[in-house]
């Protein structure tokens, strides 16, 4: 226990990126060893100056702040030295230092945890995939993972709840804090069936930049992950590339040719990236020997009772179409807004080169790595962090380019 004021410590200080945090302990062993540094060994590392002067300061009043809060709301820490901290997350190079849990935390790393994502703003097709698909997996002894958002992920969590199975929902938000609040009610059924995670301290508000970063996690969890509707340039084709870095498996459902929030799944089939199911033994099926204690044939369940218990999911979770989504052009780059200089600053070197080497143009994540010779699993984790906190744009052939511009830029 007495670690974990430092853990919680190096985990909130500003500007800090998963990536270097992680990093950051590797370099000095323990938490305690980079809180008893000083401010010339950070500097040594080439570190930001906005991280170097958070990790100059050596109070630990918020990580006492968050330990209360913690006490107080009844939220489990589990840091990435505990035993019970998931091996599959350990595995990334970005993994969270610590989770804060309510609920019960399952033993991931025995569960054949599938991950469902999709569009908030997903068709009656989306919800009765999702529901199905989530119900399917849940029966034949799957722990169904996912956000808390309405649509898909909405969807997904009130069948695998209707199977009556484990779930989890990551949030990007602090665990105390459902959402969106009309999920109030899901928040609930979820800690009762299972647990809500998240990486952020108690009170963290669910602020946009957070959600691509949470979903390194919804990904990391799984063994799989399921995409049931997403349009082409979205929240859930990250959470798809990111798997695949991650070397999880990819699944989509196909969608009419037609249907913008189709465009995003079959794409993933059309480039072989995610093998196209339509029920949940076209995922079963690729994990029954590795999880033969947990793959079972579940009692088949009468057409009315199939329908009655989507019935349930469907209504509480409204679908609406979206709209299309205008193709994007190239920005001018005289059109881009200008950002302060000091966010640039606070940008890791590798992430300024890649920016630079997009302002003004567009390329693809092999042309960066071939142009900047920065490997291409940091290359695509700069590019989702660029992306999540809105300095580039995604353009039709996964090409990226600036969507800001600094001082130095122009």
């Amino acid at each position: 226990m007495a670690k974990l004021p430092y853990l919680l410590w190096l985990s909130t200080r500003e500007g800090l990126r998963p990536e270097t945090a992680v990093a950051l302990l590797r370099r000095f062993g323990t938490a305690e060893a980079a809180y008893f540094a000083d401010e010339a060994e950070y500097r040594l590392l080439e570190l930001p100056d906005k991280l170097c002067r958070s990790l100059a300061d050596k109070s630990l009043d918020g990580a006492e702040r968050i330990l209360a809060d913690c006490d107080r709301l009844g939220i489990q820490t589990v840091s990435c030295q505990d035993a019970d901290y998931p091996e599959r997350l350990l595995q990334l190079h970005d993994h969270p230092l610590v989770l804060y849990v309510k609920g019960r935390l399952p033993r991931f790393d025995q569960e054949l945890a599938i991950a469902m994502v999709g569009s908030r703003s997903c068709t009656p097709y989306g919800v009765n995939v999702a529901g199905r698909l989530g119900l399917e997996l849940a029966r034949s002894g799957a722990l169904v993972i996912s956000g808390l958002a309405q649509g898909i992920d909405a969807a997904s969590l009130r069948g695998a709840l209707q199977g009556g199975g484990t779930v989890v929902s990551v949030l990007a938000s602090g665990v105390d804090v459902p959402y969106p609040p009309q999920n109030r009610e899901l928040y609930e059924d979820v800690m009762a069936a299972g647990c809500v995670l998240s990486e952020n301290p108690p009170g963290t508000p669910p602020e946009g930049w957070r959600f691509p970063i949470r979903n390194r996690i919804l990904s990391g969890l799984s063994v799989g992950v399921a995409a049931v509707e997403a349009a082409e340039h979205s929240g859930t084709l990250i959470t798809a590339r990111l798997a695949l870095e991650q070397d999880r498996e990819v699944f989509a459902v196909p969608g009419p040719v037609d249907a913008p929030l189709s465009a995003g799944t079959n794409g993933l089939i059309a480039r072989g990236e995610a093998k196209l199911i339509r029920s949940a033994q076209d995922i079963l099926v690729e994990y029954a020997q590795r999880f033969p204690h947990k793959v079972r044939q579940a009692p088949l369940l009468s057409q009315a009772e199939t329908r009655d218990r989507l019935s349930a999911v469907e209504a509480a979770s409204p679908a609406a179409p979206g709209p299309k989504p205008a193709p994007r052009a190239e920005p001018e780059a005289g059109e881009l807004p200008l950002r302060p200089r000091a966010e640039l600053d606070a940008l890791g070197d590798e992430q300024r080169e890649i920016f630079f080497l997009l302002a003004g143009r567009a390329l693809s994540a092999d042309e960066i790595v071939g142009r900047s010779e920065i490997p291409a699993r940091r290359v695509n984790t700069a590019l989702t962090l660029l992306q999540a906190q809105g300095y580039l744009t995604e353009l039709p052939g996964r090409r990226f380019t600036a969507a800001v511009r600094f001082p130095e830029t122009e």
